[in-house]
């Protein structure tokens, strides 16, 4: 189902912005992160998906699971300088 809206560009630091209203976003599946992919004609302006949303770390370390990534890294015991 298309969605459509009439926006104002603003100002942004240097740059110009447009705010993505949540319905449109929702239904492009764009989540913060998300990067996308410009490309102009002569009057339009087509916003894509461009692969997969970067993580946060705090998003990184809430999917890390300790016993699908196995415990220790190593198991061997401390050698050399690493025993004072």
């Amino acid at each position: 189902m298309a969605k459509a809206a009439t926006l104002t560009v603003q100002q942004w630091g240097n740059s110009l912005a447009l705010r993505i209203p949540a319905v449109i976003a929702r239904s492009a599946r764009f989540v913060v992160g998300q990067p996308v992919e410009l490309s102009v004609t002569d009057d339009a302006l087509l916003v894509k998906r461009a692969g997969k949303p970067r993580l946060s770390l705090t998003q990184k370390l809430a999917s890390f699971d300790p016993v699908r990534h196995g415990g220790e890294v190593m198991a061997a015991r401390p050698v050399g300088k690493e025993l004072i």
